[in-house]
């Protein structure tokens, strides 16, 4: 198997894997059988050099004048994204959010499987939500023995959560989905990834101002 420096990928890279396998999933229900880069730019929007590179940090895929075997890359491309194997997941604050996250349909599909759930909040401990009982946090350390989680998502606000944090890292914890807004200090060996509404949001406003605005920018009547 080739062998690749994990540490010198770039995040980006990451996440267009991740699109590029979306688009060989889709591919392979239509018994496609094989994708060149171009296509794959127009599927994606991704420059088709852009795709090569990405590719070229896990070794040699496709061959030239054929294209890329759409089974053969995504059976590689999962493999990478280490999606090839049952991936247990934690996940804390079972308020709307989280609660919503709990039904989320897409975890089995990407051999994700949400294991528990947890809160601090005394009236929820022990009730029942998508046939998951949830559990008071203060056991994640105990539970977490048992349930080899790798993987946690914080759906809390952002006071305390940064304990929240501190007592997954101790639980076993090396990568956190946080849904938390606030920035979290964790060790060099724990992976984070956040996800604000209001920034992506803020972003999306950005984008649409210039039109709302542009009346109010017009020059002054000669009338």
């Amino acid at each position: 198997m080739t062998q690749f420096n994990q540490s010198r990928v770039p995040v980006p890279t990451l996440g267009r894997l991740a699109t590029y396998l979306r688009v060989l999933s889709d591919l392979e229900r239509t018994h496609v059988q094989t994708i060149s880069s171009a296509e794959m730019e127009r599927q994606t929007g991704i420059n088709a050099a852009q795709f090569r590179k990405d590719l070229s940090y896990f070794g040699e895929f496709g061959k030239p004048g054929v294209g890329y075997t759409v089974v053969e890359l995504q059976d590689r491309i999962t493999r990478i994204l280490k999606i090839d194997r049952r991936q247990p997941v934690i996940l804390v604050g079972a308020g709307n959010l989280g609660s919503a996250l709990v039904g989320y349909p897409g975890f089995q599909e990407n051999q994700m499987e949400l294991v528990a759930v947890f809160d601090n909040n005394p009236a929820k401990v022990g009730t029942v939500i998508h046939n998951l009982t949830i559990q008071d946090f203060r056991s994640v350390k105990e539970l977490n023995q048992q349930l080899h989680a790798r993987i946690a998502i914080i759906a809390v606000p952002a006071v305390g959560v940064q304990r929240v944090a501190d007592d997954l890292v101790h639980s076993g914890i090396k990568a956190i989905l946080n849904f938390a807004p606030a920035t979290l200090r964790v060790p060099e060996d724990v992976a984070v990834r956040n996800v604000s509404f209001m920034q992506e949001l803020a972003v999306l406003s950005y984008h649409t101002s210039g039109k709302l605005m542009a009346p109010d920018v017009l020059p002054p009547s000669n009338k």
